[in-house]
């Protein structure tokens, strides 16, 4: 685990509750947020009887760790907006395929963890 430390309220921003401050990090949501550093969009499905995201674009989008970073609201799951140009032909056992991006909280643990000397990025 890592500690993200954002200086801001969280009661604002949702990240960290009762945790002024401070936000915990697994190393796969380190290694992930990375993956979003250099790619701002990537493919996202669901089955119709499950909340579970899929993303199969690499191992390190295991859906334990999306789900983990949209609860912590640092990246965003939009299953009804697709990617423009994106070859969805891998997911068509799903039928809810969409897209996720970094938020802007995502965007300011990403440049915090750059700027703190995050191993993993």
């Amino acid at each position: 685990m890592q500690n993200v430390s954002c200086g801001g309220d969280c009661a604002n921003c949702g990240g960290c509750p009762g945790r002024a401050g401070v936000l915990e990090l697994t190393e796969g949501e380190i290694v992930l947020l990375g993956k979003f550093a250099q790619v701002p969009f990537w493919p996202v499905a669901r089955r119709a009887d499950t909340e579970t995201p899929v993303c199969l674009e690499g191992d390190d989008m295991r859906p334990e760790y999306v789900s983990a970073l949209a609860l912590k609201g640092l990246i965003r799951l939009d299953f009804d907006l697709p990617l423009s140009g994106f070859d969805y032909g891998a997911y068509a056992e799903y039928p809810h395929k969409g897209s996720m991006a970094l938020t802007a909280a995502g965007q300011t643990v990403v440049e915090l963890l750059d700027v703190q000397g995050a191993e993993d990025m």
